[in-house]
């Protein structure tokens, strides 16, 4: 089992930026892909980015292309998403998630356990 547990959300003005951080328990995630994932209200989930286990492959949404970036730290189990340039159609639960069925980075059917998720809310 895996446990994801997410960090940093909050309430910004457009143009200003948040990190968010992923941590994991019960289980390295250090041979896993990671995910970052987000939910609008009255929106489907997509994928936001993804990285591989080693971090060198690293996929993102058009939407958020430039504007994000994430990073894994193996060593402490923990998977980022620093974005910048925030705009209110950024606004969404954002969930950490972890595939540990494959090593497929940005097919969002593998990924088998998440996050509960963080709120993040920008204004205009």
């Amino acid at each position: 089992q895996v446990q994801l547990v997410e960090s940093g959300g909050g309430l910004v003005q457009a143009g200003d930026s948040l990190r968010l951080s992923c941590a994991a328990s019960g289980r390295t995630i250090s041979s896993y892909p990671m995910a970052w994932f987000r939910q609008a209200p009255g929106k489907e989930r997509e994928i936001v980015a993804a990285i591989s286990w080693s971090g060198g492959v690293t996929y993102y949404a058009s939407s958020v292309k430039g504007r994000f970036t994430i990073s894994r730290d193996n060593a402490k189990n923990t998977v980022d998403l620093q974005m910048n340039s925030l705009k209110p159609e950024d606004t969404a639960v954002y969930c950490c998630a972890a595939n540990t069925i494959n090593l497929e980075v940005a097919r969002t059917t593998f990924y088998n356990y998440w996050g509960q998720g963080t709120q993040v809310t920008v204004s205009s």
